[in-house]
């Protein structure tokens, strides 16, 4: 095939949730690397893929057990500020493939890394050794709780009691599984939290590994009586981390955080709200109108600073630009889909998503193909797209990286940066940093 291969909304709502296209499925067929190579994003690598999320618990350090191709992309992300003698390496050869013998090797070099960190100066013995595993221990089996228990005997022996050690998993083969990579090592951070006295007036909020801004958020749960609100990504000392065990309420802010916090409902009795980040403005106004109802206390009207930065900033862009059309990206901090049908009900045009469908997504598909049927979309991990056209898109403003590479020479808004964007405040950055590039683009 010598072209993109893509679909409208109005044809994928009349083919039906049960029958989207396999060459808009993730995981049905070959992968072109288009997204991954972008943001180079693979589990291991830059972004927050297994190691770097790992390492957000603080005072931490990582042990990686993998063959040399699995740890080489990890000397990027060691260069980056804060991972310095951050990153350990215990290779594995042939026969360590083949026979497991490496297993044995791990509890002395933890104890290695433990000591070599305490006599070094301006470091310290680190809280937590996190080991970070590939592919080949999950074929092998390998049963690495039972390992990382033999580090920390080996480590009290050593004299190093406090020292906690975790496994992560860096198992792309399970990335289409119940718990892939990115949900598995949310729940191996917060299985170091300790049951706590709870204070009824602290709250976290777990999402990313970065931190969620949104002023809008805080407000309501000020307004609600949390005075004390926690997110890791804020978090430089290990002892204040632990403080988020203390916690009376989870706030779950991106969906690969749900098994993190059931894990923390049932061990340690906090229970959870779960919100999603949405571009539309209705849509957030309900979400935080549940939220103060499940709370049973909070005033919307505390959000009403960033909600009427979030009316203006729309409404400016629709002034100064009302034939705007965008093209949408999944290389961003949103749903493309949900974010593709909010710019549509706000007035503007889109005519190309580029992004896998997901079934639990197909509301948004259908209700794009009720406002704008001739959409397109493409699944930017398809193999046709190398022949994709740009000659094709009538898009003014592109929105993610990868909607910014498909189409080169227009104003284009990454919106990917860690810091993750949410409620209104989102909102409003967002349409402000477009209308500031289509101002640049103008001039």
């Amino acid at each position: 095939m010598n072209r993109a291969v893509s679909y409208t909304a109005g044809e994928l709502a009349v083919s039906g949730r049960d029958n989207i296209p396999s060459e808009l499925l993730s995981g049905a067929g070959l992968v072109y690397s288009s997204p991954a190579t972008l943001a180079y994003n693979s589990p291991g690598a830059e972004g927050y893929g297994v190691k770097r999320a790992a390492l957000s618990v603080p005072e931490s350090v990582m042990l990686i057990v993998a063959p040399g191709c699995c740890g080489r992309n990890t000397s990027l992300v060691s260069n980056m500020p804060g991972y310095r003698n951050r990153f350990f390496y215990l290779l594995m050869d042939e026969t360590d493939l083949v026979t497991g013998r490496h297993l044995t090797k791990v509890p002395e070099a933890v104890s290695e890394v433990v000591s070599f960190l305490d006599g070094l100066e301006g470091t310290g013995v680190p809280k937590a050794v996190m080991i970070c595993i590939t592919c080949v221990d999950a074929l092998l089996g390998t049963d690495m709780e039972r390992v990382a228990r033999s580090c920390e005997t080996a480590l009290r022996e050593a004299g190093y009691k406090d020292t906690r050690v975790k496994p992560c998993y860096m198992y792309a083969l399970t990335r289409e599984g119940n718990r892939p990579p990115m949900v598995h090592v949310r729940q191996t951070i917060y299985s170091l939290l300790p049951e706590c006295r709870k204070d009824p007036q602290a709250v976290n909020i777990l999402g990313s590994f970065a931190p969620t801004r949104s002023d809008d958020l805080v407000s309501i749960l000020n307004s609600a009586g949390y005075k004390t609100i926690r997110q890791l990504g804020d978090i430089t000392a290990y002892d204040e981390f632990m403080k988020m065990g203390e916690a009376s309420l989870n706030i779950v802010t991106n969906p690969e955080a749900r098994a993190a916090a059931e894990d923390l409902r049932v061990r340690l009795n906090i229970p959870y709200v779960e919100l999603t980040r949405v571009y539309d403005a209705e849509k957030i106004d309900r979400q935080y109108r549940s939220l103060i109802k499940a709370l049973g206390a909070g005033d919307i009207n505390s959000a009403e600073e960033q909600r009427d930065r979030a009316r203006s900033a729309a409404e400016k862009l629709r002034q100064q630009f009302p034939e705007t059309v965008f093209a949408v990206g999944s290389c961003c901090n949103a749903d493309a889909l949900e974010l593709s049908l909010s710019l549509v009900r706000m007035g503007f045009k889109v005519s190309e998503i580029y992004t896998a469908i997901d079934p639990a997504q197909f509301v948004y598909v259908r209700k794009l193909a009720e406002l704008s049927g001739n959409t397109r979309i493409y699944c930017n991990m398809e193999p046709t797209m190398i022949n994709y056209d740009v000659s094709a898109s009538c898009a003014h403003v592109s929105v993610g990286k990868d909607a910014g590479y498909y189409n080169p020479g227009i104003a284009g808004v990454s919106w990917n940066s860690d810091v993750q964007p949410f409620g209104y405040q989102g909102l409003a950055d967002l349409l402000t940093q477009v209308y500031d590039r289509l101002r640049e683009e103008h001039r």
